[in-house]
């Protein structure tokens, strides 16, 4: 099975926060500076007009859902508006869907049979494996993303969970590593950014389930992030700095690294422009 060709680096942006400016200033900005995906985050809608209306508007560039949500997003539409994009822009769309957290949804049950059979439904309707990406962290999400799905889409990691999803996915199988950063050359402040972001994350127990076997054993939900803990779920300082962990999590065993400047409601493409050029991004034609 082929994987999708990404680029090495992707730009990762909330769509919902920019209102009528998002996609057609955003998207067609990012696609000239060099990223080779447009990750899309939130839960967007299982019309996936987002998505879609960023692909109008650009021309070569692969569009990304980060991620679908399968309690919020019928399962037969996510597929029908799939099909339809396709036909509008063969190739260019990759497909991510999650789970979510129990925190957060009522109808929340059994993580892995539900995203297994939700998967399975959306090959059914003739979705392609190598057009699918899962939000998986742990073991079993990590191997039903190996079996039934193009790859793996990581988010609130440590350099440590990407060797480990590495091994577990195998070298066949697709790893992007979302990296959240924060470009600004004052630490104490970069920090306070990190901080303030990590809290919400802190407080699902998925993700501090995953941090406890990777790296803080005594991590407990809820818990005020420590210095440590926020320099390895974030990239912080100058654009060289930040292009510098990009190329870390790459050689860690990334094959694809979406970059996430952060405050998430601040005006990216300052970031955006400054991190491409530090990692000498290809200039889209």
């Amino acid at each position: 099975m082929a994987t999708p060709d990404l680029g090495s680096v992707g730009a990762y942006l909330v769509a919902q926060a920019f209102g009528r400016h998002f996609p057609g200033v955003r998207a067609a900005e990012l696609e000239r500076l060099g990223y080779g995906t447009l990750w899309l985050a939130g839960s967007p809608p299982a019309d996936l007009a987002v998505a879609e209306a960023a692909l109008d508007v650009t021309e070569s560039v692969t569009v990304g859902t980060a991620i679908v949500n399968v309690w919020s997003a019928p399962v037969d539409e996510v597929a029908a508006s799939y099909h339809r994009i396709e036909e509008r822009h063969p190739g260019r769309f990759v497909l991510g869907v999650g789970i979510g957290h129990p925190e957060a949804t009522k109808e929340y049950r059994k993580p892995y049979d539900a995203l297994a059979a939700y998967v399975e439904r959306l090959l059914e309707l003739g979705v392609p494996q190598d057009r699918l990406i899962l939000a998986a962290l742990r073991k079993r999400m990590l191997r039903l993303s190996h079996d039934r799905a193009a790859g793996a889409l990581p988010y609130f990691t440590t350099p440590r969970h990407t060797a480990y999803a590495r091994e577990t996915l195998g070298a066949d199988r697709l790893l992007a590593v979302v990296a959240s950063v924060v470009l600004d050359e004052d630490l104490d402040a970069a920090r306070a950014t990190a901080r303030e972001w990590s809290r919400t994350y802190l407080n699902l127990e998925n993700y501090v389930a995953n941090l406890r076997e990777t790296g803080f054993p005594d991590l407990k939900t809820g818990d005020e992030p420590d210095d440590a803990l926020l320099d390895v779920l974030s990239a912080l300082g100058s654009a060289e700095r930040i292009a510098e962990r990009v190329r870390t999590s790459l050689a860690d065993g990334a094959d694809h690294v979406p970059v996430f400047p952060l405050p998430a409601t601040a005006d990216p493409l300052p970031a955006f422009t400054a991190i491409a050029h530090a990692l000498g991004l290809p200039t889209a034609k």
